[in-house]
């Protein structure tokens, strides 16, 4: 009797595969295991079998029917969805494009203004955006009652912990960690509490840091030159303007000629005819004296610049906010 429940299991599978209809499956159901099926005709005969088998031939035999009930319902159930499926599918529609998505301008600005620095042997690093107050303040210059604080906006978790103002923590921790010459940018967010069409409460920097023997305001200018230059166009006017931060000195902020009115002055330009885009300047020697530079032959620039800033002189755009209202109809017209 084993021997021909190994036969049943074997036809059952073999016209399993051959189904292909729902129909098929109740004809298999009745085949098998219905009043006259082959299993129940073989079970019928247990009767008739020494008792000791009975009880090793009777698991095999339930073992077998479960086998098939399962494998019945499962092939008839997907048989059913496909049949249902094929009933609401109408092929001779035409196909839905799939939407294709793009990067962010953001990123694509960040990307040029990454790689263009890596082509000028700038390293990218990278710093916590929760950072603590002696990197993001003290270390820079910037003491507890200095009021350049004033003008940073800051979100504080408690006295000493906040979320980073600047990307220029990065480059303490760099002079800190690092052996000389020192030249990289810090891209990354950066945080303060300000909003308006120009302003928002986080927003993504580049903050560039070159240190080691020799290094004056031409290597700086040069460098921003081909900056302007690149993402600007070549025949971009640029100037450097005496300016003040702490961490600097001297310091200037750089401006390009206006894209509006072409130099002439106008409302966008303040009638000046200029446009800032970021500020710079030779690294204070203080600075030096708290990542413990003791060389007097060492010098280096620092520059700072808004990535969002960059993106709205370059393309035109009139409010800072746009590039996270995440409106696709704004988004898709820099795909």
């Amino acid at each position: 009797m084993e021997s021909q429940l190994d036969e049943i299991r074997r036809s059952f599978d073999q016209e399993l595969g051959q189904a292909r209809e729902p129909g098929d499956i109740e004809k298999l159901r009745i085949r098998y295991l219905g009043r006259k099926g082959r299993l129940t005709s073989v079970l019928r005969l247990m009767g008739k079998l020494d008792p000791g088998e009975r009880p090793r031939i009777g698991k095999i035999s339930n073992e077998l029917k479960a086998y098939m009930e399962s494998r019945l319902r499962a092939l008839g159930a997907e048989l059913t969805e496909g049949k249902e499926i094929s009933a609401r599918l109408d092929v001779t529609l035409p196909g839905r494009a799939c939407r294709r998505g793009s990067i962010h301008l953001i990123n694509q600005v960040l990307g040029e203004i990454e790689d263009l620095f890596m082509d000028l042997g700038f390293s990218v690093v990278n710093g916590p955006e929760v950072e603590d107050d002696y990197h993001n303040f003290e270390a820079l210059n910037i003491p507890p009652y200095h009021p350049a604080r004033d003008m940073q906006a800051t979100f504080y978790f408690s006295e000493k912990t906040l979320l980073r103002t600047h990307t220029s923590p990065v480059q303490i921790r760099i002079m800190e960690s690092s052996d000389l010459p020192i030249r990289v940018i810090a891209p990354g967010k950066v945080y303060r509490s300000d909003s308006d069409v120009s302003h928002t409460p986080m927003f993504h920097q580049v903050e560039g840091l070159w240190v080691e023997e020799g290094i004056n305001f031409s290597h700086l200018k040069g460098v921003l030159e081909a900056f302007v230059h690149t993402i600007f166009g070549p025949d971009v006017p640029l100037r450097f303007r005496p300016s003040y931060f702490p961490f600097t000195e001297p310091s200037a902020e750089v401006d390009i000629g206006c894209f509006i009115c072409g130099g002439k002055g106008c409302r966008v330009c303040g009638n000046t005819g200029w446009l800032e885009i970021l500020g710079c300047g030779m690294v204070d020697p203080a600075v030096y004296d708290y990542v413990g530079i003791r060389d007097e032959s060492v010098t280096g620039f620092a520059f700072g610049l808004g990535v969002e800033r960059v993106a709205m002189l370059k393309y035109a755009v009139d409010d800072i906010r746009l590039f996270f209202d995440n409106d696709l109809r704004f988004l898709t017209q820099f795909s």
